[in-house]
């Protein structure tokens, strides 16, 4: 009985010792997404990123060899045109990218990206689609990560 008892406290007690490894996953990227009516049947879908201190998400814009760019790809809905191409609000930062060799546009702390709608008539529906992103620090750099949306249009 002993035995048994000491090898499953033993088992117990690795298992515990390595959460905190799995705990420390990074995620210094909040998103946040919503619609802003601009007129009949036009709205702005924006998606905010909210940044960690220390952390950058990258411009549309990237020079080859470069981190991977920030990217948007919209779900094809009919009853929705998208207008123009995806804006960045925010505080462009041109920095020159050690990690990467090569000067890059960038966001730190937040930014938002908004992209023009128009409804095809007085119908709810919504906007859906991907963004694909990159964070860096002075350190280090984490893979691509892409994320699912939805926005709903009233």
């Amino acid at each position: 009985m002993h035995k048994s008892f000491a090898i499953t406290w033993l088992l117990t007690i690795a298992c515990m010792a390595s959460l905190p490894v799995a705990a420390q996953v990074q995620h210094p990227v909040k998103w946040a997404y919503m619609a802003r009516p601009k007129g009949p049947g036009k709205y702005e879908v924006v998606a905010k990123a909210t940044l960690e201190k220390g952390w950058h998400l990258y411009s549309q814009t990237t020079p080859d060899g470069g981190p991977i760019p920030t990217s948007f790809r919209f779900t094809k809905n009919p009853l929705v045109d998208l207008t123009g191409s995806v804006k960045e609000v925010g505080k462009l930062e041109k920095h020159h990218e050690k990690l990467f060799g090569v000067d890059v546009h960038q966001f730190s702390r937040e930014v938002s990206f908004v992209q023009v709608v128009m409804l095809k008539g007085k119908v709810k529906t919504n906007v859906s689609g991907s963004v694909e992103y990159m964070l860096c620090n002075d350190k280090e750099c984490l893979p691509p990560t892409t994320k699912d949306f939805s926005v709903v249009l009233k």
